[in-house]
């Protein structure tokens, strides 16, 4: 029997230069910043997670060391309780695949049922350009062949003067690319960042809103009310036939449960990094299936992460497209990636996950020495 000898969490920092102007952040990010987990049992096997700070964590290795890391159902109860206490430690659960991966010998999307070994991706961009600078973007996801892209609306910090010039952004998008390409709009409503005091939409804003994107036949409208509002996502989703998207930030699994038995949206977001892991997403999978909404992950961390979600996505199935966030020159892949050997690469808007044991996850050794913090 395998068992957990050592875990170690570092952190690393990337300077960015130029920096990288989020549309939902408003202050200029200098830095990118990443938590490693690392696993390792009595036979020198490592498995490797990665998402959020893992705050909370500290004095509780006691808790897995000289446990079996396939007893995953028990380790996600005890990060559960763990989660209720203190911080969100959900890269322990990837960690924890990735090795039982390992000692199996199966990639993870094998293990979680096998369904496909590739899933096909929506180009998530992240930086608020001018019209026209949207537009050639969009044309160049389509050259690369993704089948979506995802139009980030500023939020109250962003960086346009409000949701008429986002709609004008799209509407120039929409012109260029004609019915070529599926898009998507993030309002960027649903949460703020810390310092950011300003309100959400309203309903009735959001309602506006979502009459132009109807009418430029956008796929589904994401995060268009506040994270608290359900019944106002509820009723919204009932007075458009916008599909209404949400939940990337929902803290516990209850919370998406009562989502789906309410319906109140067409689309939940979870992310293994930051809500449940592997263990916990997988039940919303197929809670998310027999209720007819749709499940795609949010993925904006690194590619551990989005590796973690699409083996998530690839392993259940009926994942319509996952997100991969990627807008260049700003958001290269080689920036996102930073911590591993080589960053992710599509195939024509597909992400291969293959048959390496596990995750798949090769780390750049180098490269993490020198971006320790």
């Amino acid at each position: 029997m395998s068992k957990i000898v050592s875990i170690e969490i570092s952190h690393h920092r990337l300077p960015l230069d130029p920096p990288f102007k989020a549309s939902w952040d408003g202050r200029p990010r200098r830095n990118f910043d990443a938590t490693i987990v690392r696993v390792r049992d009595d036979e020198g096997r490592e498995g490797i997670g990665s998402g959020d700070l893992m705050k909370g964590f500290e004095g509780h290795e006691d808790l897995f060391i000289g446990q079996d890391p396939r007893h995953l159902e028990r380790h996600y109860e005890v990060l559960s309780h763990i989660n209720f206490h203190y911080g969100r430690c959900w890269p322990m659960d990837l960690a924890l695949w990735d090795l039982s991966g390992k000692i199996t010998g199966e990639p993870v999307w094998r293990m979680l049922g096998g369904r496909a070994s590739r899933v096909r991706l929506y180009a998530s961009s992240g930086v608020l350009r001018e019209p026209a600078a949207m537009a050639e973007q969009a044309e160049r996801y389509i050259a690369e062949g993704f089948p979506a892209m995802k139009v980030r609306f500023s939020s109250s910090a962003g960086g346009r003067s409000g949701w008429r010039d986002d709609v004008k952004a799209l509407e120039a998008v929409r012109a260029r690319v004609g019915d070529r390409l599926e898009l998507m709009v993030d309002c960027n409503q649903g949460w703020r960042m810390p310092w950011d005091t300003t309100l959400s939409w309203t309903f009735k804003d959001a309602l506006t809103v979502a009459r132009e994107l109807e009418r430029l036949g956008v796929y589904w409208m994401e995060e268009p009310l506040h994270r608290s509002d359900r019944k106002g996502m509820k009723e919204l989703k009932q007075a458009t036939s916008l599909r209404i998207a949400g939940g990337e930030m929902t803290r516990e699994l209850y919370e998406f449960r009562d989502i789906i038995e309410e319906r109140a949206f067409d689309v939940i977001q979870p992310d293994v990094a930051l809500v449940g892991g592997i263990t916990g997403c997988r039940r919303l999978a197929y809670q998310a299936r027999e209720a007819a909404v749709q499940f795609t992950p949010h993925s904006w961390t690194n590619g551990i992460g989005v590796l973690a979600n699409a083996h998530l996505s690839a392993g259940v199935g009926d994942v319509a497209w996952l997100e991969y966030p990627y807008d260049n020159p700003e958001w290269s892949e080689a920036r996102r990636d930073y911590p591993m050997a080589s960053p992710l690469k599509h195939n024509e808007g597909w992400l291969d996950l293959g048959e390496a044991p596990g995750l798949g996850v090769v780390l750049d050794e180098e490269r993490l020495k020198a971006t320790r913090i």
